[in-house]
């Protein structure tokens, strides 16, 4: 029997194929990766008080914050990315967000495109990202710490680039056993734990237990549609923070009632937590205290 093709069909499918070898290729994630490391190297070096359009070529003064936040960010983000495919939750390649910013981004995410399927799997996947963000962001302090300058009697600039940066307990603790006492003195800090601190406020904003931030996958999982409850309690306290101490909560509790405080059900809700999962629980929640900072930044 003679067999024939149509040309048509068969371009057809070959422009099928294509597409799908397109749609395979992280070609957007590339895109915004190296971007997100341009607009870092051009942040680090804005600290260093070098113009990065005037002289590109001082652009190795930007690589030790540069690369600082991007390991903490890329640590965060494929945490999540691994736990999710351990539990057969598909998931996105993390999506870095380059912006004109001190700090050159507005973080990374990852998109969940398939439902999480039990508590257990919600609390893996929540707490993951936030556990090993905040530890790579503590060994960045460690050695940022070490190799940064306590300057003694008036400097013109505080922090990173004339801002000075507020103390959360974990930050206070490091500083003091490493650097010691730094009472009527200033501490300026090196890229590298400038980084860190980023890290660390990061963390924190991210285990805000509302909606569907990594906070609140690992509130829903315990508490349930008290999550909800929860939640507008959390954005309530970021209301005041915002009027009393800075009032860039506010933007946050905004952007929390925007992005929404509701939490999707999980299917096998009635599977109940093992005490690991409750141990995680308690230590995302530790993390959450050590890393809330009332007052950020102060211009």
């Amino acid at each position: 029997m003679n067999h024939t093709v149509d040309r048509d069909t068969m371009g057809d499918q070959d422009t099928i194929e294509q597409k799908r070898r397109r749609a395979r290729f992280p070609l957007v994630h590339i895109v915004l990766f190296v971007l997100t490391i341009f607009s870092t190297l051009a942040a680090g070096m804005i600290q260093k008080g070098i113009n990065p359009l005037a002289e590109p070529w001082k652009f190795y003064a930007g690589v030790p914050f540069s690369a600082t936040l991007i390991i903490i960010l890329l640590s965060h983000e494929l945490s999540h990315y691994f736990t999710s495919r351990w539990h057969k939750t598909i998931a996105t390649l993390p999506y870095f967000i380059p912006a004109p910013t001190l700090i050159g981004t507005f973080g990374a995410v990852i998109r969940m495109k398939s439902p999480i399927m039990s508590r257990r799997a919600l609390i893996d996947i929540g707490a993951s990202g936030p556990i090993m963000g905040f530890l790579f962001s503590m060994v960045a302090c460690v050695v940022g710490l070490h190799l940064s300058t306590v300057i003694r009697g008036p400097h013109p600039a505080g922090g990173a680039a004339g801002v000075t940066l507020g103390d959360s307990i974990i930050f206070y603790l490091l500083s003091r056993f490493i650097v010691g006492n730094t009472s009527g003195a200033e501490l300026l800090l090196h890229p590298i734990a400038f980084a860190g601190w980023i890290g660390l406020f990061v963390t924190f904003l991210n285990l805000l237990p509302v909606g569907q931030l990594d906070g609140g996958h690992v509130a829903f999982a315990f508490f349930g549609r008290v999550h909800k409850v929860v939640s507008g309690m959390i954005v309530a306290l970021l209301a005041v923070l915002g009027i009393f101490f800075w009032k860039g909560w506010l933007v946050w509790a905004a952007l929390m009632l925007i992005l929404g405080l509701r939490h999707p059900p999980v299917y096998y809700w009635e599977t109940p937590l093992d005490p690991a999962r409750r141990y995680v629980g308690a230590a995302v929640l530790l993390i959450f205290i050590l890393t809330f900072v009332p007052t950020p930044f102060t211009i």
